[in-house]
C-alpha cells in the first residue's frame, strides 16, 4: 500500500493511462469490421508494421535518436521478456480464432487480472486488497455473462489451449512492466510488435491490400496497437500489476458498444447486462482508489 500522497497521485494517473489503453483497444472490433482482406496474416503483418513504425516514431520524438537507441539497449531481459510476452499474445489470438470463438478467448481473457495478481503476489510478494479481489471476481462473473449465448461447449485443444496462452502472457507482461517499474518498456512493446509481424511475415499466402483497406490498418495498427500499447505500458509501471489488468478488462466491455454504434450490430440482452456488471465493478473500484487518494492513501 502506498501511503505518500505523491505516490497517490502517480497511481492514479498510471490508472488514468492504463483505461485509456483499454478504451483505444476496444475500438479494434469496429475497425476491423471495416477491412476486406481475406488473409487474417496480412493484417496482423500490416497491422503489426504500422505499430511499430508509430512507436519507433513515438520514441525518437520523445528521445530522440540516441535516446531512442539507449532505450532498447537499457530494457534487459526485462523489455525482452515483455516484446515476446506481447508477440505470443497478439499471435496466439490470431491463430486462436481459427479454432475457437471470440467468446471463449474473452472469456479466458477475463482471468487475467486473477493470474496477474496471483503471479504478482507469488514472485513478488504484492498484496491485493479485498476491494480489488471483489472486484476480478465481478469482472470474470460479468464476461462470463457477456458471452454465456456465445461459448460453444466444443472443446479445442488448440483453440481454447492458445486463448491460456494470451492470458498468462498479457498477465505476465503486466507484472514483469510493473515490477521494472524503473525501465522503460515502450521499446519492449516496439520489439513485441515487430517479432508479430516478422512471424505473420512466414505466415502469409499475399500482402496485397486494397486501398481502403491500407487506411483502415494504418489505424489498426498504428493508433489502435500502437498507441494503445504506448500508454498501457507507461500506466501499467505505476499500479499493482491486478489492478492494470483488471482495468484493461474496459476492451472487451466496450468493444461491441462502439461495433454497435457505428456498424448497427445489435449485442444481446446477455452482452449488455454482463458489460454492465463489469462496467459498475470497475467504475466503483476506480472511485474507490479515488476516494483513497483523497484520504492519501492507495491499495
Amino acid at each position: 500500500m502506498l501511503r505518500h500522497g505523491g505516490h497517490a497521485h502517480t497511481s492514479i494517473t498510471g490508472l488514468y493511462l492504463v483505461a485509456a489503453a483499454a478504451v483505444t483497444w476496444s475500438f479494434g472490433g469496429a475497425i476491423a469490421r471495416f477491412l476486406e482482406t481475406p488473409d487474417s496474416w496480412a493484417i496482423v503483418f500490416w497491422r503489426s508494421f504500422f505499430a511499430t513504425g508509430f512507436l519507433v516514431l513515438f520514441m525518437l520524438v520523445r528521445h530522440g535518436p540516441r535516446g531512442t537507441v539507449g532505450a532498447f539497449r537499457t530494457m534487459g531481459f526485462a523489455g525482452l521478456g515483455v516484446a515476446l510476452c506481447f508477440a505470443v499474445a497478439s499471435t496466439s489470438f490470431v491463430v486462436a480464432l481459427s479454432y475457437t470463438t471470440v467468446a471463449n478467448i474473452l472469456l479466458m481473457q477475463a482471468g487475467a487480472p486473477l493470474v496477474a495478481a496471483l503471479l504478482a503476489f507469488a514472485l513478488f510478494g504484492e498484496r491485493v486488497s479485498a476491494a480489488t479481489w471483489i472486484a476480478i471476481a465481478a469482472v470474470i462473473f460479468g464476461v462470463g455473462v457477456m458471452v454465456s449465448q456465445s461459448l460453444s461447449g466444443k472443446v479445442s485443444l488448440v483453440g481454447d489451449g492458445l486463448a491460456i496462452v494470451i492470458m498468462f502472457a498479457f498477465s505476465s507482461a503486466t507484472v514483469i512492466t510493473r515490477r521494472k517499474a524503473d525501465v522503460e518498456m515502450v521499446p519492449a512493446v516496439c520489439l513485441g510488435t515487430a517479432l508479430a509481424g516478422m512471424f505473420s511475415l512466414l505466415m502469409v499466402t499475399q500482402l496485397h491490400v486494397s486501398a481502403l483497406d491500407f487506411f483502415w490498418l494504418v489505424l489498426f495498427g498504428a493508433l489502435n496497437l500502437g498507441f494503445g500499447l504506448a500508454i498501457f505500458v507507461t500506466g501499467a509501471r505505476l499500479v499493482p500489476a491486478a489492478l492494470a489488468a483488471l482495468v484493461s478488462t474496459l476492451e472487451p466491455v466496450l468493444a461491441p458498444l462502439w461495433v454497435w454504434l457505428i456498424h448497427n450490430e445489435t449485442p444481446t440482452a446477455m452482452t449488455l447486462a454482463g458489460g454492465g456488471i463489469v462496467f459498475a465493478a470497475l467504475l466503483g473500484h476506480i472511485l474507490m482508489q479515488l476516494v483513497r487518494r483523497q484520504q492519501g492513501k492507495y491499495a
